[in-house]
């Protein structure tokens, strides 16, 4: 398989804060899956994708109002119905290690919730596998 690695950056906002004025964990597990989410739907070309599986997670340093973070996925597996992401978490000015996931399974699903084959072996680079016709 081909290297993937997808960055996406994010501000730690005031909105964004817990009782302690550290980034609240829950609002960076919404961000983190979220953009694998956004990985998950262009790597399968369907937006109909669910989130099966997250490893435990692994909080190995604060980040504070006004950090750059830096969510960098990469290709773990293809299943037959599933794709697998690992994710980290970085501070980008310091290079701390925030978050690591080493699993995030998302699984490709018909219109009544059940798992579908999706043919994917190879990453691609962008959306374009959105706009193929689709097969099914």
């Amino acid at each position: 398989m081909h290297e993937y690695r997808q960055i996406v950056r994010k501000w730690v906002k005031p909105e964004d804060l817990n009782q302690h004025g550290a980034l609240f964990g829950g609002r960076l597990l919404q961000w983190v899956d979220e953009e694998a989410a956004i990985v998950a739907v262009a790597q399968l070309g369907t937006i109909d994708v669910v989130t099966r599986h997250m490893s435990a997670i692994d909080f190995s340093a604060r980040a504070d109002r006004g950090d750059l973070l830096e969510l960098e996925y990469t290709i773990v597996a293809y299943g037959r119905t599933s794709i697998t992401l690992a994710c980290r978490v970085e501070n980008a000015v310091t290079g701390a290690e925030i978050l690591t996931l080493e699993r995030i399974v998302f699984v490709a699903v018909d219109s009544a919730g059940a798992p579908i084959v999706h043919g994917r072996t190879q990453p691609t680079a962008g959306t374009e596998r959105l706009r193929e016709p689709t097969q099914r």
